[in-house]
């Protein structure tokens, strides 16, 4: 939704007030409402006072925020969300709203905006030069059938033309507007089919008909039974489908084999039914069972057993000798190295169960157990053929075992062993030092504890964890050593960051002033 806002100062009226007429209205209709629930009337009111001014003035919405007791900014926000309420002058004679939604667009609504740019005005919420007419495009206006359509004020006109539309503006500036017919501008009523009703044309048929179905088929004079129509077979009536020349309805669009008038002769339609309860009435139907004789389900049992026990082999086959068995081999010969190919098995029958009955053993339909991937045992892991004559222990899934990773842990290892860390710092390559625990953590604080905040690094969640383990005051973190910075820091999960920030300098530092104030 656009932004909303109210007209300029400059065509803002210096006050409102409601005729008195209106006035005595307003207060009948506040008087509708529940006690407390007046403020419901807001609304309402502002309608009554866009038509008595022609628009929503500033003053109008401070006048029915007086009225109801309600906060300015409530009204505003009813004023400037609802899309009914005119913010801005709009012409004195007429503001047409000209319908833009789906139903109206194909009918010809663009050609209705068209005319409005013409007559009225290029842009939307602009007067003509006597400032009497103006236009915008609305939403739905709610007679679809009627497409196109527009609305002046409170009255609608439906079924246009741009000429009709034409006309009708020209009286509106003419000051005749209410001379102009509201409503369908053809020869319709109300929304009735266009050229009047396509059923119940007669009241003698009517009642013919009524008459035939109270008194049963077999009733004397009663016309033939359709095939379920009480009456001879005609042509569906086209009372729904508007008289349209827009290329978006053209019947020869259909879909192919369908009549061009959508219509097809239930005769035609009936030929090429097929009854599939067809020769259901013959004695003894369904009566004919198999050719072999066993257990309920047993011949059904063993054909699915025979299905399972050929479909890990029938995958095989459709992989190798499929419409891309040929390619895939091809690809595989250029792409994977001759060490790491692996011979095709039957993984099932390693485990001395039928490939038909895997799935009895706890297995996939590869042969291959239901368990997660990384708790698979060596023997259920098809590893190289070389691989395969060397181990059966078990072993955890990963490469294969002609695979062989490359590392430089060990170098890494000889490096930290021959360059040992410097006293004072933290290693970042080697396992992370634990430190030694400090001495002289107190149980409670030594007179008043230090807001151990004051260090960087130190919130109130640190402050407290310290205070925990016995720390209290600046002058203990002053005394430690790094190791025991170290034990701190790696006891309380802080990463490293109490090294980092220099708590023990921070500390001293801090330690060193208040040992001069209290000096």
């Amino acid at each position: 939704m656009s932004v909303r806002r109210l007209a300029e100062d400059a065509v803002q009226p210096a006050r409102f007030a409601f005729t008195d007429e209106n006035s005595a209205w307003a207060e009948k209709t506040i008087d509708r409402f529940p006690e407390g629930r007046q403020q419901s009337a807001v609304i309402p009111l502002l309608m009554r006072a866009q038509e008595q001014e022609g628009w929503v003035t500033k003053a109008a919405i401070e006048h029915v925020a007086d009225k109801l007791r309600m906060p300015l900014i409530r009204v505003l926000e009813v004023a400037t969300f609802y899309t009914q309420f005119q913010l801005k002058p709009v012409g004195t004679r007429a503001h047409v709203q000209v319908c833009g939604t789906t139903p109206c667009m194909l009918r010809g609504s663009d050609a209705l905006k068209e005319v409005c740019r013409k007559k009225i005005h290029h842009d939307q919420f602009h007067t003509n030069d006597d400032g009497t007419l103006s236009w915008e495009e609305v939403e739905c206006l709610g007679a679809c059938v009627n497409a196109p359509m527009v609305m002046i004020f409170k009255d609608t006109y439906e079924d246009l033309t741009p000429e009709r539309l034409e006309e009708i503006i020209d009286a509106f500036a003419r000051g005749e507007g209410p001379s102009v017919p509201a409503g369908p501008q053809i020869d319709r009523h109300l929304s009735a089919p266009i050229g009047g009703p396509t059923t119940l044309l007669s009241e003698e048929g009517s009642q013919g008909t009524q008459a035939g179905a109270d008194s049963g088929p077999a009733a004397e004079g009663a016309p033939h039974q359709g095939s379920g129509s009480g009456g001879a077979v005609g042509p569906e009536s086209q009372a729904a489908r508007p008289d349209t020349h827009a290329p978006e309805t053209d019947a020869s669009m259909s879909a192919p084999g369908k009549a061009t008038n959508g219509n097809v002769p239930q005769q035609v339609e009936a030929s090429h039914k097929i009854d599939v309860a067809e020769g259901a009435d013959r004695p003894g139907n369904g009566e004919t069972g198999g050719t072999q004789q066993g257990p309920t389900g047993a011949l059904d049992k063993d054909k699915d057993a025979l299905d399972r026990g050929s479909a890990s082999k029938d995958a095989d086959t459709v992989r190798r000798d499929g419409p891309l068995g040929a390619k895939g081999q091809a690809d595989d010969e250029a792409v994977v190295q001759d060490h790491k190919k692996v011979d095709p098995v039957d993984h099932a029958s390693d485990h001395g169960v039928p490939a038909g009955d895997a799935h009895r053993a706890g297995k996939s339909s590869d042969g291959l157990p239901d368990a997660p991937e990384g708790t698979r045992a060596a023997e259920d892991i098809a590893p190289p053929v070389e691989a395969k004559r060397v181990t059966d222990d078990v072993v955890p899934a990963g490469p294969a075992a002609s695979d062989v990773l490359e590392t430089n842990a060990e170098a890494e290892a000889q490096k930290r062993e021959a360059s040992p860390a410097v006293e004072g710092t933290l290693e970042t390559s080697g396992p992370k030092p634990i430190g030694q625990k400090p001495a002289g953590l107190l149980e409670q604080p030594d007179g008043e504890k230090d807001d151990l905040k004051a260090i960087r690094g130190i919130g109130p969640v640190i402050e407290k964890t310290l205070n925990e383990i016995g720390v209290f005051h600046f002058r203990q973190i002053a005394a430690w050593s790094v190791e025991e910075l170290v034990w701190v820091d790696d006891h309380i999960n802080f990463h490293g960051r109490a090294l980092r920030d220099r708590w023990i300098e921070q500390a001293k530092d801090l330690a060193a002033g208040r040992s001069g104030e209290r000096g």
